[in-house]
């Protein structure tokens, strides 16, 4: 029976990573991450249904989203000290921070899925099972044939038994009837 999926997230940069996958250890193969994301609190389960949509469609790929607007995560780094500006560098410095403020991020593609893994292995052995199982049912089908055989050959032999047994029992009791005739004529005298 196919485990149910469940979508967990892991934070990367600006961007938050979502998977669906049956557990744990198969998001955690999916980011490529370290075993114990979960019991850092760096990894969780996502229960929001607008942000499980993505990724339950395509199960086992990794979904990248934006945490933020550019704007947002300027503002998250701090503010950083201004070098001393010349008189009206100010209205210069200033334009130019609304301009990178609006100006979209363009997002990096997804990273190419990983491949699906392979069969080989399972194959090879569904195939070495298949084998041992058709060598098992032949050997126990010649068993079964000997035991025939011998079947046959015991019922044979009781038959060979059973018609000597009546012949040499015919002949004792045709020298028994001619030694209790004798013994008879004997007896007479």
């Amino acid at each position: 029976m196919a485990r149910a999926l469940k979508v967990y997230k892991i934070p990367i940069g600006f961007h938050d990573a979502y998977v669906a996958a049956p557990t744990q250890k198969a998001a955690i193969e999916a980011w490529g991450s370290d075993k114990d994301v979960f019991q850092r609190k760096q990894a969780e389960l996502v229960t929001d249904p607008e942000l499980t949509k993505a990724p339950l469609e395509s199960p086992g790929k990794v979904i990248k989203r934006l945490r933020g607007t550019a704007a947002e995560q300027i503002a998250a780094l701090g503010e950083t000290k201004k070098p001393a500006a010349r008189k009206g560098a100010k209205a210069e410095l200033e334009e130019g921070a609304a301009a990178r403020s609006t100006r979209k991020v363009k997002a990096k593609p997804p990273p190419k899925p990983t491949p699906r893994p392979s069969r080989a292995r399972l194959d090879e052995a569904e195939q070495a099972l298949a084998e041992a199982e058709a060598g098992h049912e032949a050997a126990l089908k010649e068993i079964r044939e000997r035991e025939a055989e011998l079947v046959r050959e015991r019922k044979a032999l009781e038959k060979n038994q059973d018609e000597e047994r009546e012949r040499l029992e015919a002949r004792r009791d045709k020298a028994e009837a001619a030694y209790e005739e004798a013994l008879r004529r004997w007896r007479a005298r």
